[in-house]
């Protein structure tokens, strides 16, 4: 059977996984014949390494933001383009190359940059001839991730199809402007704000920290015209702090695995408070729910908030000012919600691939016999 190689970078959950799984499900639904395989790198060289690297990971963005932010925006994503990062290459390479060996796949799908690097690197030495399309999990795309040796790129803007086209010189048949993967159980929704005079907002990113969001229930708690439902995740002290308010417009939720359940949450709220991650967003944008930012992760979430900003697609909370102010003044205000969505109209209108159908169809393009011979040729 032909087999379809997904490369995330760690375990951990992320975007880099959820873009995968909403592809790998998509194509499940649509093509019974295909395996579809899913695997981390540093997991498949050693998963005691891979467990520790997550650790330190995490402890390194949580207690010293600010170096993480430093050395992401000098080595991978700087003014100066670096074509190579040896270290990746010493630390990674071989074991890439072994494991494209053992699993054979007839295409590979990268949602994270390091593999995409590795790939490009092993295609680029003549030493890989297997079909790689990268699809980008952020509204920018870093210098990590590999350009020329990549036969697709599934970018999320227009500006970035422009800015692979002028400064890579990537062919524009090679480049699809398909929105960030967001999987299809998220179905559109049709209204923006409910009829009734008490709105509901989604609170989202407390798996990640309790201050911010905690903070940020407090100061609302003598709400009169919104009722909050905070996606806690698996922070159960956030969870136990917030129900021991004891108030009745703020709503703790657990965990929430279930995609379709999340899904019904986004149909009943009129907005969402979160980080400016990329699925997230994009999930958000898709449930055409209004989206405030009430933090940021040093790194990627800062430069997709500039973007997003930018293109007017969320609004940004400032602390110094009550919660309840700013959503009233965006909310309430007929001209700021047109101006929204107008916004996010004219993003959707830069899209060129939607439906799930469109996307299988494509990706299973790239299984035909004729395109695998001419990218060996």
């Amino acid at each position: 059977m032909r087999k379809i190689l997904f490369l995330p970078f760690l375990q951990m959950p992320s975007g880099h996984h959820q873009a995968a799984e909403a592809l790998i499900d998509m194509l499940k639904i649509r093509e019974k014949d295909i395996v579809l395989k899913k695997v981390d790198l540093l997991s498949y060289m050693n998963a005691s390494l891979e467990k520790m690297v997550t650790k330190t990971y995490l402890k390194w963005i949580k207690h010293l933001p600010g170096t993480y932010e430093l050395i992401y925006k000098n080595f991978t994503y700087s003014t100066i383009r670096r074509e190579s990062f040896k270290g990746y290459d010493l630390l990674f390479l071989k074991a890439m190359h072994k494991l494209l060996e053992d699993e054979q796949p007839d295409v590979i799908i990268c949602t994270h940059s390091i593999p995409s690097y590795l790939v490009n690197e092993l295609k680029r030495k003549g030493k890989c001839h297997i079909p790689v399309m990268n699809v980008y999990t952020d509204f920018f795309i870093n210098d990590v991730w590999g350009r020329q040796e990549i036969d697709y790129h599934f970018v999320p803007n227009q500006d970035m199809k422009t800015m692979l086209m002028d400064e890579h010189h990537i062919p524009q048949d090679k480049i699809i402007v398909s929105g960030i993967p967001v999987h299809e159980q998220f179905k559109r929704k049709a209204t923006i704000l409910s009829k009734g005079s008490r709105r509901k907002v989604l609170i989202s990113g407390g798996s990640s920290g309790l201050g911010d969001i905690y903070e940020l229930i407090t100061a609302a708690r003598s709400s009169n015209a919104f009722d909050y439902y905070v996606l806690c995740g698996k922070n159960k002290k956030l969870y136990e702090k917030i129900r021991s308010l004891g108030m009745a417009n703020i709503h703790p939720l657990p965990y929430i695995s279930s995609r379709s359940e999340m899904n019904e949450w986004y149909d009943r709220v009129d907005a969402i408070v979160t980080k400016p991650g990329g699925i997230t967003v994009s999930e958000a944008l898709r449930k055409n729910l209004p989206i405030f930012v009430h933090s940021v992760l040093p790194g990627q979430e800062e430069i997709n908030l500039e973007y997003l900003e930018e293109k007017n697609l969320v609004f940004r909370i400032d602390k110094s000012l009550p919660l309840e102010f700013q959503l009233k003044r965006v909310l309430r205000n007929q001209p700021a919600m047109k101006n929204w969505q107008a916004a996010k109209n004219a993003y959707e209108k830069g899209l060129e691939m939607l439906s799930p159908d469109q996307i299988t169809k494509f990706i299973q393009s790239l299984l035909e016999p004729a395109f695998t011979l001419s990218r060996q040729a």
